[in-house]
């Protein structure tokens, strides 16, 4: 039987732990990601358990613990455990972030299991193709407000490295201000996420791009592989007053990736109405989505 007490916080030192289950069971969802899990601890605390060959997570959304599938074989003896400790969680979606996978296993071992959509956690995956060279008429609008900046502006985009770290982080704080995160509970709790990746950046080995003008940086790119097809962009930020800048940091990173990998995923939109038109508007190539089970379905299960 397992308990809550058994799991252990996500650190950087578990890096190489996640990543040998990754390769072994590759994950097709950002919020399993080690990256997302290790950077948003100051809001939403990860911790895991290694039980034989499968890796659990619980996550604490204000204090409360939700649990997720198992990452790993398929044991069903593990699954029952699993629920069984969900159970006594009192959040109103004790198991959730299951994934596609995950939701056809639970249906065919819990035949009429009711799980339901959590859309505003749904990952936007588009091709890099299509964001890199914008093609058609449903671009338009897109192709034109980058050339309106590739017009108005001198910049240039230099690759995130050890030379200029300092310099993306301060870009961060700035945005911030800029945006009033201090007043956005959310918003500044994705600001420390962004500035975490980018103070361990080498040890997560994450790559980005950074648009400077007028030798500062105004925006900036921060992704990483997501298996061999995919790359993930953890953070995408611009300065206000520059029209087309996001633009032209999204076409800059999709122009480097394009060369490696077919797709980018984008994350989701968080049900954020302006985010989500945005991401809508580049029009995915399809969506990775996920689910949760209620306090009243898990009790279903037996």
């Amino acid at each position: 039987m397992i308990r809550a007490d058994d799991f252990k916080p996500v650190t950087l030192a578990d890096r190489d732990l996640f990543r040998g289950y990754y390769l072994r069971f590759p994950q097709t969802h950002t919020e399993y990601l080690f990256t997302t899990l290790v950077s948003w601890v100051d809001y939403t605390p990860a911790y895991y358990l290694e039980v034989g060959d499968s890796l659990l997570l619980m996550v604490m959304n204000g204090g409360i613990p939700c649990y997720r599938l198992p990452i790993g074989a398929r044991d069903e003896a593990l699954l029952e455990d699993l629920i069984d400790l969900a159970k006594k969680s009192n959040s109103d979606a004790p198991i959730a972030a299951i994934d596609e996978s995950g939701r056809q296993w639970l249906e065919s071992i819990y035949p009429g299991v009711k799980l339901t959509a959590d859309r505003d956690f749904f990952d936007y995956v588009y091709l890099s193709s299509d964001l890199a060279d914008l093609p058609g008429k449903r671009y338009l609008t897109q192709r034109n407000n980058l050339n309106k900046f590739r017009r108005r502006y001198e910049y240039t985009v230099e690759d995130v490295s050890p030379e200029n770290i300092g310099g993306t982080k301060d870009f961060l704080v700035r945005w911030c201000r800029q945006h009033g995160c201090d007043s956005i509970p959310l918003l500044d709790a994705e600001v420390k996420a962004s500035i975490f990746c980018l103070e361990h950046f080498f040890e997560l080995e994450l790559s980005g791009i950074t648009i400077k003008i007028d030798g500062e940086v105004q925006a900036l790119s921060v992704y990483e592989p997501m298996g061999r097809s995919t790359a993930t962009v953890h953070i995408e930020k611009a300065m206000q007053g520059y029209d087309g800048i996001y633009q032209a940091v999204n076409n800059e990173a999709a122009l480097r990736l394009r060369r490696e990998f077919k797709y980018i995923n984008r994350q989701s939109d968080l049900g954020v109405p302006g985010l989500r038109t945005a991401k809508e508007r580049l029009h995915p190539d399809h969506m990775e989505k996920l689910y949760y089970l209620t306090r009243e379905s898990i009790e279903t299960l037996r």
